[in-house]
């Protein structure tokens, strides 16, 4: 794997501590061999010695503070140069040759500055300046044990710090990209916290709207029946106890089926929600209004079979809030219940010969219980059809696919 360019802006600088310690090392062991080898006339190069390491430390120094992070190119370029110029005049006046150890900051600063391959040539180039200066300078370097064992020590060197550089560089890149990913994670992280809330509240919503229709839709319908009778009753109270007395008998009846709807939608919450059937619902509705006004008669055709509660439900419901309509609204005499089963879908009418209303009055725009009707077959795929005319009654259809509730079961 080929090595970034240099250390990734952001990061701190790797092996920082590097260059100061050998500078460190090589100024100390380049005195302390001058000062035990060399006489008093060697001191003034034993300065300009002292005075290499010095600049070099300075220079380290203020490209730190200048370069916090990275150094740019060009300025990584121009201080190469000076710190190959300061390596050469540090060797040739030291005379206890230690200042060789400088060339190894050589390819370990390129690495940083310039990528893998700068570091690894300038490595290389390293070693065959050391070995042409030996060429050069000691006859037969060849033979001599130990300058073979110094130019073995050089190139090691150098190999160890390009090594040193392409693992420290490698293990930044891995930190960053790591730190990288848990800011990635962090801020996924929050997204998801943000939306399980919003999932939270719409399903808040959606069930508060849910038990909001079947309150309405079964309670509301309920409790008009209950109000209807006890008016009833109370109108024939003195003049016909008997009709008054089936009044009550009736309100009774209809407040036992309010509880047993808010038992049904109790077991529903809990998961235990008995099978349901539309035809029997829609036959014990109608029993329910016997004896009207107004007269209500039942046509069913087809088989449920096949038809997802929540869908027959929501029919059934579409029922319950129609015969509620026509009580309160409509004044007629006769109303026609009819639910057909088909193969795609299923329909249910509700038709009365009641008063009807115009398409611009208050009814046509849709109290809470049209708009609740609309809401739940829209979650469904249904739709809603409403024809009323003044004088002429009102015709409520509602249609529900046969696939209506198959996704939310899955």
């Amino acid at each position: 794997m080929t090595a970034l360019p240099g250390p990734a802006d952001g990061a701190p600088r790797p092996l920082s501590w590097m260059p100061p310690l050998v500078h460190a090392v090589v100024l100390a062991g380049g005195l302390y061999g001058g000062l035990v080898a060399a006489g008093p006339a060697d001191w003034p190069r034993l300065g300009g010695f002292a005075a290499c390491l010095l600049l070099l430390a300075a220079l380290d120094r203020a490209e730190r503070a200048r370069h916090p992070r990275r150094t740019p190119v060009r300025v990584a370029l121009v201080l190469l140069v000076a710190r190959l110029a300061l390596y050469a005049a540090a060797a040739a006046l030291d005379p206890s040759g230690v200042s060789r150890a400088l060339f190894v900051l050589v390819p370990l600063t390129a690495y940083f500055a310039f990528g893998r391959r700068a570091g690894v040539a300038l490595g290389v180039a390293c070693v065959a300046v050391i070995l042409a200066g030996n060429s050069l300078r000691v006859p037969d370097w060849y033979l001599r044990p130990g300058t073979v064992t110094d130019l073995l020590m050089s190139g090691l060197g150098l190999v160890l710090a390009v090594s040193m550089a392409s693992v420290a560089v490698g293990e930044q890149e891995t930190r960053l990209r790591l730190e990288a990913t848990l800011g990635e994670l962090r801020d996924s992280h929050a997204q998801l916290t943000a939306y399980a809330a919003r999932v939270a509240q719409l399903s808040t919503v959606r069930e508060r709207n849910r038990l909001a229709r079947e309150f309405h839709d079964g309670l509301g319908h309920h409790l008009t029946a209950i109000a209807i009778q006890l008016e009833k009753a109370s109108a024939f109270r003195a003049t016909d106890p008997e009709t008054a007395g089936k009044a009550v008998a009736d309100a009774r009846r209809s407040a036992n089926r309010a509880l047993d709807e808010v038992r049904q939608s109790v077991r529903a919450m809990r998961g235990e929600e008995q099978p349901f059937s539309l035809s029997t619902a829609l036959a014990d509705l109608v029993h329910q209004e016997a004896g009207g006004p107004p007269a209500v008669t039942l046509n069913l055709s087809g088989d449920e079979h096949g038809y997802r509660p929540e869908a027959l439900t929501a029919l059934y419901r579409a029922a319950q809030e129609g015969l509620t309509n026509v009580r309160r609204h409509a004044g007629a005499t006769r109303v026609e219940l009819s639910a057909l089963y088909g193969e795609r879908e299923a329909r249910l009418v509700v038709a009365d010969d009641g008063r009807g209303f115009r398409a611009d009055s208050p009814a046509r725009r849709a109290g809470f219980g049209l708009r609740a009707m609309h809401e739940r077959l829209a979650l469904l795929g249904g739709r809603v059809e409403v024809d009323a005319e003044p004088g002429r009654g009102t015709v409520v259809t509602v249609t529900v696919p046969r696939t209506a509730g198959i996704e939310a079961a899955r």
